[in-house]
């Protein structure tokens, strides 16, 4: 699942679970059907004993449900209902994670089913301790970190998202690469076409794992600006450390490689805890006719260089 490959359909069924034999009084812990987010959880409290009452976020974990209104207030009401929990527990406490806070509404969740909202912590890691503190978060449970080792572990995702057009992009690159002086010759597709399909690839690998890991590092605000200033370095190590290359091949690689990877860096601010929905659609709007741009002027560069 951290590398994306069925993570639509990697869910568990909603409804009410029991973490060892929890009584009455037991606290129940409000989680989504994405079956990472709810492992994750059952293993955190693993030793106590809770409940677990799963929505249905259509396989989607709890901070993207959130936003996207399948973490909600309507669907913890309905699934209070449809599992009759009132009957189940003698208490009238919720325990949501605070990173589900977007979608719910307090207020509205006791008023409609009886049950009151306690946000609990970001991670589910410190369940057993805000349990403990008698649902009291330290300053500490509350914050939401992104560290380097945190933006690491989501960089596999963002490369296989790509593997489609990575395949395509391939095949396109080799047919272009051999065009020439001959109109078309094996030889040219497989010397500059294996040569432009390197490039690309390290474009991949620097917008889809570089930026993000170096992201509070790099200079700039914008993600594709981000991604854009680390594909122009490592151009420039590659033209300068490799054999000489014509004009047109430097310009293409330079091009097309900084594009690349300002493309797939943008790419990431879906999995960023530093942007908005507002900020990245500003930002695309801004980006992208400027990558297309910078493709049509490469390709152009490339092709033309054959001759």
């Amino acid at each position: 699942m951290r590398w994306g490959f069925g993570r639509s359909h990697y869910r568990v069924t909603p409804g009410l679970y029991a973490i060892g034999t929890p009584q009455a009084d037991a606290p129940v812990l409000v989680s989504a059907n994405y079956k990472l987010s709810f492992d994750v959880l059952r293993t955190a409290v693993n030793g106590l004993d809770a409940w677990i009452l799963v929505l249905d976020t259509k396989g989607i974990n709890v901070w993207c449900a959130a936003g996207k209104g399948t973490f909600g207030t309507a669907e913890i009401v309905n699934r209070v209902k449809a599992t009759q929990l009132e009957q189940v527990v003698s208490h009238r406490h919720l325990i949501v994670p605070q990173l589900g806070a977007v979608g719910v509404a307090a207020h509205t969740v006791k008023k409609d089913c009886g049950f009151a909202v306690v946000y609990g912590p970001v991670r589910a890691e410190d369940i057993k301790s805000f349990l403990t503190a008698d649902l009291q978060a330290t300053p500490a449970m509350r914050r939401v970190t992104f560290s380097t080792l945190d933006r690491f572990i989501l960089t596999p995702v963002e490369l296989t998202v790509f593997w489609k057009k990575i395949l395509w992009t391939m095949l396109a690159l080799l047919l272009l690469s051999g065009i020439g002086p001959d109109v078309f010759t094996f030889a040219a597709a497989w010397s500059r076409g294996g040569a432009a399909i390197g490039v690309g690839l390290l474009g991949l690998i620097c917008g889809a794992v570089l930026t993000p890991t170096l992201l509070p590092w790099i200079p700039g605000r914008a993600f594709a600006l981000k991604g854009a200033l680390v594909g122009v370095a490592a151009g420039i190590i590659l033209l300068g450390y490799t054999a000489p290359w014509p004009f047109g091949n430097g310009l293409a690689a330079l091009l097309s490689l900084s594009t690349i990877a300002s493309f797939t860096a943008m790419n990431f601010t879906g999995s960023s805890t530093f942007t908005s929905p507002t900020g990245v659609e500003k930002e695309m709007r801004l980006a992208i006719p400027l990558q297309a741009a910078c493709v049509l002027i490469a390709t152009i560069s490339w092709i033309w260089s054959a001759f």
